[in-house]
């Protein structure tokens, strides 16, 4: 009898690893809005790591984080890195490619809570008399990374967050270009 357990409970975990192991490496999630100001406007607000702040969801889940900042204020080279709680980890962003009001890619480096690599393009398009600002993540899920994915949708997740940010980056870009009232 306690042969036959072994043998399910063999049986069963093996299936779950294969589960597991089938699962996709790769991902990609991707958020668009439509911004009603000027595609520099808008730009500004990627290009330059020290105004994440005020638009960042992970800056909201943990205020007292320490971050420092190399390299170029913006632009091609600049680096913001983090430590933070549980919820926002450790890490270090690189603006790896810069265009002016068209592109921003970035390089992002997790420690913790997990170990990994992610991409970030931040696409702007002029749309009517604003700008389509569309922001896409893409990585590979190691064997942990996958597990998780089983239970967890990384869409839905960082694809919530993803959506706060370009709320947060809308926001922003919109205030500044609105003129005050004239008497």
């Amino acid at each position: 009898m306690m042969q036959k357990i072994l043998v399910g409970l063999i049986a069963t975990i093996g299936s779950f690893v294969a589960l597991i192991l089938l699962q996709p490496s790769d991902y990609q999630i991707t958020r668009t809005t439509t911004i009603a100001a000027p595609a520099q406007d808008v730009f500004a607000q990627i290009d330059d790591f020290h105004r994440w702040q005020a638009w960042s969801p992970w800056a909201e889940r943990d205020p007292k984080a320490r971050t420092s900042f190399e390299g170029p204020v913006s632009g091609k080279g600049a680096v913001f890195a983090w430590s933070g709680n549980n919820e926002v980890g450790e890490g270090r962003m690189t603006l790896m490619e810069s265009q002016p009001g068209a592109l921003v890619k970035i390089r992002t480096d997790f420690v913790k809570p997990f170990v990994g690599t992610s991409y970030s393009d931040f696409t702007l398009k002029p749309e009517g008399n604003g700008t389509a600002l569309t922001w896409s993540m893409s990585g590979q899920n190691d064997f942990i990374g996958k597990a998780i994915c089983l239970f967890v949708s990384m869409d839905k997740v960082l694809g919530g967050e993803m959506a706060k940010g370009l709320a947060g980056i809308k926001r922003i870009a919109e205030a500044g270009t609105k003129k005050p009232a004239q008497n």
